[in-house]
């Protein structure tokens, strides 16, 4: 899919309307650096990508909540005039823009919410769930769950943080390996239909093994079958001192029912310990990943901003942009999580019924048990015998839980090895299409600096990775920008040779940070011979003398004509 249009306009007007072409499209802002008056920023070049993004699923608020826009009362002059106005965004996307009769895609979003909203693929509503759904169905051709939409088009919108200084980790630095597995053999074009499973099992182990730790701080399985061994010794001993009792038929019978009474409370309260232990463990698990979307680590973060700071002189990323997305991250997962809640509440309250029925029976029982006049000694041994009946309740209920949590890990870990083997077994076929994409890779990266980049991956009991490193070595942090740069060019290529489904244009924010001789060579010689489209916002007088501005540009912007025209 290529880009073919960008409309800004609300009901009655058109406001501004971008066409693209194929090749290079220069957004270009004519706001002269050398004027230490104007700072090159807050014209709307970056928000055009921002706006790409949000047609594809974006959440948006980057448009009005951006460094951009810092200075005072600019970012709610921005918000404001997107709801105030009602401000809708189309996007047509269309198959081959040299056939006229090819596929198209029209999307179309509005910045207000409920019933004043607006999100429609090819003239049809989506709620927030079926949206990228539908469109990695029509993009992609895929109903796959893992990667989601979002995810897989991460690397062709580079205007966050994470994409503009990380070649292949283009996902929130919380991103798992599963998640980064699936992504890649997706991208390579070979499906992963157990990806979203091996997601979930490995969720699963993790609460299963939280419940083992748990259950290790009271008993552990070798001590509660051997605390078992001795209370049934001692019940069975106590058992046949009370058999020589000369006792009536009722009461014996009657004793016995109080007994398993008793037993069955002790078993139901255990029960109900546990299943409170467990909601325990999930409630945790949710306040941990609450706590994680308002609690980042400032320490990681921190190590982020200076890495970036290196390589990205002006960073245009606030902290509480990568808070916010940490936060979405995790939201995922807290749901699933919390799923199993409402069943462990309803049995929680099913069983305390149960035991409020026992109770009444038990204490009706004690009451004809007392008028029969039980021999004192006999008293002692019941009461003996309810101890150890009561211990061995709850013991039993411990090895219960015991074993069920030995038995779902070595379940889940079984399913496991079962779906790893099946992506191992793709091990030659993920071999040969890195080669593939090698051949691209290494080809473009030789032109912008005469050495060459390399694509690989390592195997690990976590499953696949992917690196890039060089013939030679790792690149330095100036090749950064070229390296993502000739990557997502190459993939491109890869991707049409094998005819997998992607998106041929590229939006790369913060392209001047990349030498004049790289962006010399990206722009004249590189991508004028792949099949694709370039988006690039720039100040022009960033770009190299040699460059055709007038050429490659589709939108120029400047202090006194701005994105929004406001």
């Amino acid at each position: 899919m290529f880009l073919k249009k960008l409309y800004i306009h609300n009901d009655d007007t058109l406001i501004r309307e971008i066409k693209f072409h194929k090749g290079i499209n220069l957004i270009i802002d004519e706001t002269k650096t050398s004027d230490r008056k104007e700072s090159g920023n807050n014209v709307g070049k970056t928000t055009v990508l921002r706006l790409v993004d949000f047609c594809l699923g974006g959440k948006g608020e980057n448009i009005y909540k951006d460094p951009e826009f810092k200075e005072k009362g600019s970012n709610t002059t921005i918000e404001n005039f997107l709801k105030s106005n009602n401000i809708i965004i189309t996007l047509v996307l269309k198959e081959d823009l040299e056939l006229e009769t090819s596929n198209e895609i029209i999307i179309r979003r509005n910045f207000l919410s409920r019933k004043n909203k607006i999100q429609e693929i090819n003239r049809e509503y989506y709620n927030n769930t079926e949206f990228p759904k539908k469109l990695k169905e029509l993009i992609f051709k895929s109903r796959t769950p893992k990667p989601t939409f979002r995810q897989i088009i991460a690397k062709n919108i580079r205007d966050e943080k994470a994409r503009l200084i990380n070649t292949i980790k283009v996902l929130h630095p919380n991103t798992t390996r599963e998640e980064y597995e699936a992504l890649y053999f997706f991208w390579l074009g070979i499906p992963l239909d157990d990806a979203e499973r091996k997601q979930q099992l490995h969720s699963l182990i993790k609460i299963e093994e939280d419940l083992q730790r748990r259950l290790r701080k009271e008993y552990t399985l070798s001590k509660i079958e051997q605390s078992l061994i001795i209370i049934n010794r001692n019940i069975e001993q106590l058992e046949k001192k009370k058999a020589q009792f000369n006792l009536n038929e009722d009461y014996e019978s009657d004793l016995e029912k109080l007994n398993q009474i008793k037993s069955k409370i002790n078993r139901l309260s255990t029960h109900i310990s546990q299943l409170e232990l467990r909601k325990e463990l999930i409630v945790e698990s949710k306040e941990e990943l609450e706590n994680e979307i308002a609690n980042i680590n400032v320490d990681q973060i921190k190590y982020l901003y200076n890495e970036a700071s290196i390589l990205i002189p002006e960073l245009q990323k606030s902290f509480e942009d990568t808070l916010r997305f940490h936060n979405e991250m995790l939201i995922e997962k807290k749901n699933y999580i919390t799923k199993e809640l409402p069943e462990i509440e309803k049995k929680i309250k099913i069983l305390n019924q149960d035991i409020r029925n026992l109770i009444s029976e038990e204490k009706e029982l004690s009451k004809l048990l007392q008028k029969s006049g039980a021999l004192e000694e006999l008293e002692k041994i019941v009461l003996e015998l309810n101890k150890y009946y009561e211990q061995k309740g709850n013991l039993e209920e411990q090895k219960r839980l015991w074993n069920q949590t030995i038995s779902n890990i070595k379940k889940y870990k079984e399913e496991l090895d079962r779906i790893d083997k099946n992506i191992t077994s793709k091990e030659d076929l993920l071999n040969e299409r890195i080669t593939i994409f090698n051949k691209y890779f290494s080809s473009i990266s030789q032109k912008l600096y005469g050495e060459q980049f390399v694509l690989s991956y390592d195997k690990n009991e976590k499953g696949f990775e992917l690196n890039i490193s060089t013939v030679s070595g790792n690149p330095g942090t100036g090749k950064k920008k070229g390296q993502i740069a000739a990557f997502d060019l190459a993939y491109i290529q890869f991707a049409d040779e094998l005819g997998i489904n992607c998106l041929h244009f590229i939006l790369h924010d913060q392209i001047e940070n990349v030498h004049d001789n790289q962006i010399t060579s990206l722009l004249n010689e590189i991508v004028s011979n792949i099949n694709c489209q370039y988006v690039l916002p720039v100040l022009r007088d960033k770009l190299p003398e040699d460059v055709d501005v007038e050429k490659y540009k589709i939108l120029s912007l400047s202090q006194e004509e701005k994105l929004f025209k406001i």
